[in-house]
């Protein structure tokens, strides 16, 4: 099978609790959720259609078995999907204050089974082949994830994305960070991030000029979000801002995930910069209107209808 997109990556539990602006000490109860950025990207991607896959690693346990039943569920290939003896499949917990602050609990300990992807596990005839292979800066912070990673973004002929996905907590040393993540640009073709991500990777948080130093990294598109002033892509000869749809945000974790699953569906379809960025946008509203993150993804007709309304 050749795969529209595959991607690798981080995974886990996610779990997120019903009540919402209450601190998890107070919180009576809680959903279980498919969880970990590049995963929630390859479900968003396969509810447009696209047949996707994710490489990573779980726990040989309960919570293993969990994700590779939801990747089914959502239709996502789990083939590249193994287990690493001895170690727990990694859990999230967040708290959920609305609008904007949804503190997040990472359980990855001794060493999330997610950093354990090695190089010769990879099926490279399978990453060469796909149309789009998405890689993550918080996959290069430790060995042996990071060859890995750098592998498979390097052998892969066409559309590579690079998320740059940063988390300090997840580095041993978040200075190590820039150095990796300029390594991953110079592997791909398409970079997406934040603004604190952008000056992390090259350097440089104002917009225009995070954008300027991504392409000269070598990608040929960089997508630039911008939090409440909207989102910024740039090639070497067009510059699209676009503002960011309004909704009534009830949990803002899984809207990154969203946007990249949908930026991969415009890129697959072949949509010119604005409409590109302006239905990501409105896919991640969508999932940032709702508790959940892989649950939440929308199908196409859901994002053209939010992108019809006023605004």
């Amino acid at each position: 099978m050749t795969f529209d997109l595959i991607t690798m990556g981080r995974v886990s539990v996610d779990v997120y609790p019903d009540q919402v602006g209450t601190p998890l000490e107070d919180v009576e109860s809680f959903g279980k959720y498919l969880g970990g950025s590049p995963t929630n990207v390859a479900v968003a991607a396969a509810r447009y259609g696209r047949r996707t896959a994710v490489i990573t690693r779980t726990g040989e346990d309960p919570f293993g078995r969990f994700i590779h039943k939801a990747l089914q569920g959502y239709g996502v290939d789990d083939r590249f999907v193994t287990a690493v003896p001895g170690l727990p499949t990694p859990l999230a917990f967040c708290e959920i204050f609305p609008p904007d602050d949804f503190p997040l609990y990472f359980y990855r300990y001794p060493k999330a089974p997610d950093l354990e992807i090695r190089p010769d596990e990879l099926d490279l005839d399978a990453i060469r082949s796909a149309r789009i292979v998405w890689g993550t800066v918080t996959g290069l912070s430790q060995e042996p994830s990071r060859e890995a990673t750098l592998t498979a973004l390097g052998e892969h002929p066409g559309q590579t994305v690079i998320d740059l996905d940063y988390r300090p907590m997840l580095w041993d040393d978040p200075s190590e960070a820039p150095h990796w993540a300029g390594l991953a640009l110079e592997r791909a073709t398409v970079a997406v991030g934040n603004l604190e991500e952008c000056e992390v990777a090259v350097g440089e948080r104002e917009p225009r000029a995070a954008a300027r130093a991504i392409l000269a990294r070598g990608p040929e598109l960089a997508i630039v979000k911008m939090g409440p002033e909207g989102v910024l892509a740039a090639t070497a000869d067009e510059v699209v801002e676009v503002p960011p749809v309004k909704v009534d945000v009830v949990n803002g974790l899984g809207a990154g995930d969203a946007f990249g699953g949908a930026i991969c569906h415009g890129l697959l379809a072949g949509w010119d910069l604005r409409r590109l960025v302006e239905f990501a946008g409105a896919a991640g509203a969508i999932v940032a209107s709702r508790i959940a993150c892989s649950d939440a993804m929308p199908a196409q007709d859901e994002v053209d209808e939010l992108l019809k309304e006023p605004r």
